[in-house]
């Protein structure tokens, strides 16, 4: 009698069935705004606040999970006078919630304050006024105990695996692409299944030492378990011997020491989130030291170009992330 061959190992995340749009754009539900407040490292020039909703009688209520997005329908009406679309944020919170019962989520909203800048042909190419985001402003200019009308939850596929302790996690974020994270950390770490064993890198790149966001948790967290490791990247900031912090892809050139023990593993998960330039300058890295092969797809019509030649319009059409490469950048 001949024992059964052992199942093949696949490097490929399982992920979770996850709740989609369990309250549509349409019929919005009301929330109630329970904490708002900077979760920046200092004073800058950029205002990011954390918000948190209450969600309880809602079909929201349980029914999210870490890296998917939630929204907003902010009040009013738009210059055509046609209600305000839904706009969508980043849930910031873990799959049990800010509360652990799963009835209020969060997010990570930064306001829009920017010059006037043309968007199509028939845009007054001198105009340079002011421009101040509605819904972004609106949700930051809320009060404890504010409504809100909320809609979701959105997002099937930046999620941590079922299985998270198959898999080490390297987390990619610039901004308020930060957000996510906050959650899929803490489900790892201090989930109700206790903290995983995997190895966890969380990068996040700013332009000023006072723009990263949630700063002290993840140093707490960092001094808190072994396993998780949180490495910041400084565009703007000189380094100590003088150059340029760079971007995170520079910082990943520069960690020699991860390419063979946490980005050639192949456990690793690849999460990337925030501002689109992150994805160009990551996949040409990754490319260029013969990394990519378990993160990135490329086609032949692009398989024989130099990495340093590639452009945000050739990734889009030739290069397809992987399933170990989760993508959420704008």
């Amino acid at each position: 009698m001949h024992a059964e061959p052992a199942p093949e190992r696949t490097l490929d995340p399982v992920l979770p069935d996850a709740m989609m749009n369990l309250v549509k754009p349409t019929e919005p539900v009301v929330g109630r705004v329970t904490r708002n407040e900077s979760c920046m490292r200092g004073k800058s020039a950029s205002f990011v606040r954390h918000i948190a909703i209450d969600v309880s009688g809602t079909p929201l209520e349980g029914n999210f999970r870490a890296g998917q997005a939630f929204g907003v329908v902010p009040p009013g009406t738009d210059e055509r006078g046609r209600p305000e679309k839904v706009r969508l944020y980043s849930i910031a919170s873990p799959t049990r919630g800010e509360d652990g019962e799963g009835r209020i989520l969060s997010t990570t909203c930064k306001r829009l304050i920017d010059e006037f800048t043309p968007q199509t042909g028939k845009d007054d190419k001198e105009r340079h006024d002011l421009f101040i985001g509605k819904c972004s402003n609106y949700l930051c200019d809320l009060n404890v105990g504010d409504e809100v009308l909320v809609t979701g939850p959105s997002g099937k596929r930046f999620l941590l695996p079922v299985r998270p302790n198959d898999h080490d996690y390297l987390f990619l974020a610039t901004g308020t692409g930060i957000a996510p994270y906050r959650g899929m950390v803490a489900d790892l770490l201090e989930g109700p299944d206790g903290p995983v064993e995997s190895d966890i890198h969380l990068v996040m790149g700013v332009g000023y030492t006072s723009d990263l966001l949630y700063d002290d948790t993840w140093r707490e967290l960092a001094e808190k378990h072994p396993n998780f490791h949180y490495h910041t990247v400084v565009s703007r900031e000189l380094l100590p011997n003088g150059d340029r912090g760079g971007y995170i892809h520079h910082f990943l050139d520069r960690q020699i020491e991860l390419h063979d023990s946490l980005i050639r593993s192949d456990r690793t998960l690849m999460y990337m989130c925030g501002l689109a330039g992150m994805q160009l300058g990551v996949f040409q890295l990754l490319a260029r030291l013969g990394l990519g092969d378990g993160y990135l797809k490329v086609k032949e019509a692009l398989a024989d170009t130099d990495p340093s030649e590639w452009d945000s319009a050739s990734i889009k059409r030739h290069v397809r992330p992987t399933h170990r490469c989760m993508l959420e950048v704008y």
